[in-house]
C-alpha cells in the first residue's frame, strides 16, 4: 500500500507547476532550519538516535513566521490544483482544513530535515575530519531527503526546492505522513560514502533556486 500511495503522489505532485513565490518561501523556511541547526548543540550520530528523536517534540516554534508565509502562498496553489484535479483514484476534496494540515507537514518536514543533516553533519566530520560547507549539506539533504534511493547529485549545490515544495503540498493536502521516506532517507546517510561526496561537490557557492 505504501508503494502504490507513493506512485499515486508521485502522480499529483509532477502535476503541479510551483511559481518561484511558492519556491523563494521554501527556501526562507530551509534557510533558518539550516541556521538554527548549525547554531545549536544538536548531535546525530546514527540513524537509530535519528529517529527517536523525530519521535519527540520538535523545535520549530522560533520558524513559525517563515512557515506562516510558505503556508500563505502555498496554500491557493494547492487549491487551484484541487478543483483541476484529474486523478480519480486520489481524494482531492477541497476543504477549510488545507492550510492547516500543509502547515503541520512543513513542521514536520523541517524537523525531519534538521535531523537528517545532524546525521550527515556527524558523518562528514567522522570521516573527513572537518564539517561540511553549509551549501553542500543543505544541497545533500534535500537531495537525499527526497530520492533516498538514488546517489545523491551534488555536482552543483542549487536546491530541488520545487520538488520539496511538491512533496509538502501534496503529501499535507492528502494526509500523507512523510516519515516512511524519510526513515529510508536516514538510513541512507548511514550508509552514504560521504568522503567521495565531499570529494565531488563543487567550491562553495550560495544556495540557489532549481525546480
Amino acid at each position: 500500500m505504501d508503494s502504490e500511495n507513493e506512485v499515486v503522489d508521485e502522480k499529483a505532485g509532477t502535476s503541479l507547476a510551483i511559481p518561484q513565490s511558492v519556491q523563494r518561501a521554501a527556501g526562507d523556511v530551509i534557510h533558518q532550519a539550516f541556521e538554527r541547526l548549525l547554531s545549536s548543540d544538536v548531535h546525530v550520530t546514527t540513524a537509530a538516535e535519528a529517529k527517536r528523536l523525530l519521535a519527540e517534540d520538535d523545535d520549530t516554534e522560533q520558524m513559525t513566521d517563515a512557515i506562516q508565509r510558505f503556508v500563505g502562498i502555498a496554500t491557493p496553489v494547492v487549491r487551484i490544483a484541487l478543483r483541476g484535479a484529474r486523478f480519480t483514484r486520489i481524494p482531492w476534496v477541497l476543504v477549510a482544513s488545507t492550510s492547516v494540515s500543509i502547515g503541520v507537514t512543513v513542521r514536520t518536514g523541517v524537523r525531519e530535515l534538521q535531523v537528517l543533516a545532524a546525521l550527515l553533519a556527524h558523518r562528514f566530520e567522522e570521516e573527513t575530519g572537518a564539517q561540511p560547507d553549509a551549501a553542500l549539506l543543505q544541497k545533500l539533504t534535500l537531495e537525499l531527503y527526497l530520492r533516498p534511493r538514488r546517489t545523491p547529485n551534488v555536482s552543483d549545490v542549487s536546491l530541488p526546492l520545487a520538488r520539496l515544495v511538491r512533496r509538502w503540498i501534496v503529501s499535507g493536502a492528502l494526509g500523507r505522513s512523510t516519515r516512511g521516506k524519510t526513515d529510508k532517507a536516514l538510513d541512507a546517510a548511514e550508509r552514504l560514502d560521504v568522503a567521495s561526496i565531499a570529494a565531488r561537490a563543487p567550491s562553495a557557492t550560495p544556495p540557489s533556486l532549481r525546480a
